[in-house]
């Protein structure tokens, strides 16, 4: 390895792009790269016997945040926990049924949001502040750590709608039926999710990331209202440096291309883009502002391996010349693509993009 690289991979190549500094070639890591898609992870989840065992349990979380890093090298670890770990802080009750995905006691009105308590929390969840501490000290030394919490309105509406919802039907209709309640749910979820993720910053987290996976299904008045306002507050809240360096943030919404701009000026370092949004117009409308994440379809894994690398190519040359992007997939990776796909993604970017880092 060169000197050039040597240097860059010590300072941790992903937190440099964040910073809008130069690297030999874009960081990578998968959104939801920790899960059902690695046998070894597979493996772990049945020693621990239920998914949220698996995300209390200190030793057991940290080893399947570091198992993608041993196979593919990422260039950052996100931490291995799930954004409904916090309502269930709050008093929700909240568990996870096989092949049926979440299922929370739905919330109706202003009367079951005040009885959300916000103190305690961090009790509830000391045991994800260690499993940040003990990757603090394990992960390699070229690799970053990420924290992260799931954005208001997203956690919102699986706490209203009582788990996964296709249409959102009982979040928009408080939304728009009862405002109030549904500013008082994201006033206390914008409060908690900055407290948690101060927490994990506190604890050894590098960057954060603040995912709005459901702000996509929203009007563009009601975007900026009710998800993206509390993203900004989350934002202003955030520690932005910790033992002397800087604690970049991410913010990414699914479905958000059509507000890059609005997004960009939210106060975050980085913005994670979808596969709907043409990297190359993001980077002229934006990317002067805040870097670029992403953004390949997770489908495109299921393809061949040539077509894999051609597609990373032509997102490559999209991006273009210079710094300012993390290379990623547009949402999480889907949980039966072949592992082995993964890893040609993985050298596609490694062998692909020295031509754009001369």
């Amino acid at each position: 390895m060169s000197n050039k690289s040597t240097t860059i991979a010590s300072e941790k190549r992903f937190l440099k792009v964040l910073k809008g500094e130069p690297v030999d070639r874009p960081p990578f890591w998968f959104m939801r790269q920790a899960g059902r898609y690695l046998p070894e992870y597979r493996a772990t989840r049945a020693d621990a016997g239920d998914f949220l065992s698996l995300c209390y349990n200190s030793e057991l979380a940290e080893e399947v945040t570091l198992q993608p890093i041993r196979r593919y090298g990422m260039d950052a670890a996100i931490l291995f926990a799930d954004i409904l770990l916090l309502p269930q802080a709050l008093g929700q009750h909240v568990a996870f049924k096989a092949g049926e995905g979440p299922v929370l006691d739905a919330l109706s009105g202003s009367s079951a949001v005040a009885r959300l308590q916000r103190e305690g929390i961090h009790d509830t969840l000391a045991p994800i502040y260690d499993t940040v501490s003990r990757l603090s000290r394990s992960l390699p030394d070229d690799v970053a750590l990420i924290g992260f919490a799931g954005a208001p309105w997203t956690v919102a509406t699986y706490m209203v709608e009582g788990g996964s919802s296709k249409d959102f039907r009982k979040s928009k209709a408080m939304l728009y039926d009862n405002p109030q309640a549904m500013h008082l749910l994201l006033d206390k979820l914008a409060q908690s999710v900055t407290a948690y993720l101060n927490g994990q910053i506190l604890a050894g987290a590098q960057a954060v990331q603040i995912f709005d996976s459901w702000g996509g299904s929203l009007s563009a008045a009601a975007y900026q209202e009710f998800s993206l306002a509390y993203m900004r507050k989350i934002v202003s809240g955030l520690i932005r440096e910790h033992e002397g360096r800087k604690v970049p943030v991410i913010l990414f919404t699914k479905g958000g291309g059509l507000w890059l701009e609005s997004i960009a000026d939210a106060g975050a370092d980085a913005l994670g883009l979808d596969w709907t949004c043409d990297i190359g117009e993001a980077r002229r409308r934006v990317g002067g502002k805040v870097a670029l994440q992403g953004n390949m379809d997770p489908s495109m894994l299921y393809a061949p391996p040539a077509r894999i690398e051609q597609e990373v190519g032509d997102i490559l040359a999209g991006f273009g010349e210079g710094s300012g992007h993390v290379f990623n997939l547009g949402h999480g990776i889907h949980l039966d693509v072949p592992p082995e796909h993964a890893g040609v993604f993985v050298e596609a970017v490694h062998r692909l993009s020295a031509q754009y880092h001369k």
